[in-house]
């Protein structure tokens, strides 16, 4: 008898099962970059052709190394303030609640579309201080359900490729006004990226279009003069790229050669308000 979960996702929702295979594969690296065992465990649940991706074991870091990045600003957020807010936006199948396991001081809100929150509920636990909203990025009321009166934390790790520009200051704006004070933990493909997207399995086999690139900082910085730049990274300048073996520093060599290549996956983090 087969118990597993049915998978029926298209478009950016399904780019999420990408993500997830890679970091179980990553699970089973001798020197994995996240080390993500419940990926792994959260595979073994679902009901789905995984060589439908196209995707290989290789792959794995240019994943890996964003998420595993994102969880140490996240973890440096928390151990910051003591009663905080996170807001994990487009959270797709990602494991991070469970990986960072936050005390009990923290709530901690899962967001992404309908159909990826009841995947989610049929796959993982509940846990206290812990809630799901279903509902697009876009929506713009369901900020209006999470509590302003904390530091907040945004993390939206994977999802501005999928917006307009308008759409994604848009959504940073309304962040900003609604909590006060806190961060953006956001990642962005550069124009390269955007241009190339056809070329990207991911995107590819996804059906997913790509629309808003961000070529630096400061190109966020200007839309949004009230936040303060923390920090910003690409793939090769993370923290965790040191984590990745020798094919990744022959990738590295290689693409020096076109600067736009190499910081195509940027990682930005932002303050906004008053430090507290």
């Amino acid at each position: 008898m087969n118990n597993k979960v049915a998978v029926n996702l298209s478009g950016p929702a399904k780019t999420m099962l990408s993500t997830l295979y890679l970091k179980a594969l990553d699970a089973d690296f001798a020197r994995p970059v996240l080390g993500d065992r419940f990926a792994k465990d959260a595979i073994a649940k679902l009901d789905f052709d995984w060589s439908e991706l196209e995707i290989t074991p290789k792959w794995a870091p240019l994943f890996t190394v964003r998420t595993a990045q994102y969880d140490i600003w996240v973890r440096e957020f928390l151990a910051a303030h003591r009663e905080v807010t996170v807001v994990h936006l487009g959270c797709g199948l990602d494991c991070r609640v469970f990986r960072i396991d936050p005390g009990p001081d923290v709530r901690w809100y899962d967001v992404d579309f309908p159909e990826v929150i009841a995947l989610r509920e049929q796959i993982y636990p509940s846990r206290p201080n812990y809630e799901l909203i279903a509902t697009p990025a876009t929506e713009p009321t369901w900020l209006d359900r999470i509590p302003a009166d904390r530091p907040t934390l945004l993390i939206a790790e994977g999802i501005s490729m999928y917006l307009t520009e308008d759409e994604g200051i848009d959504l940073l704006r309304r962040f900003v006004d609604r909590f006060g004070t806190g961060e953006l933990q956001i990642d962005f493909f550069n124009w390269l990226a955007i241009k190339t997207q056809k070329s990207q399995s991911l995107v590819r086999t996804s059906g997913s279009t790509l629309y808003w690139a961000v070529n630096r900082p400061q190109d966020i910085l200007d839309k949004l003069p009230d936040i303060r730049l923390l920090a910003a990274a690409n793939f090769f300048t993370a923290s965790t790229y040191s984590r990745t073996g020798a094919g990744m520093a022959a990738l590295k060599r290689a693409m020096a050669l076109i600067p736009p290549l190499s910081t195509s996956l940027q990682y930005h983090r932002y303050a906004f308000g008053k430090p507290v």
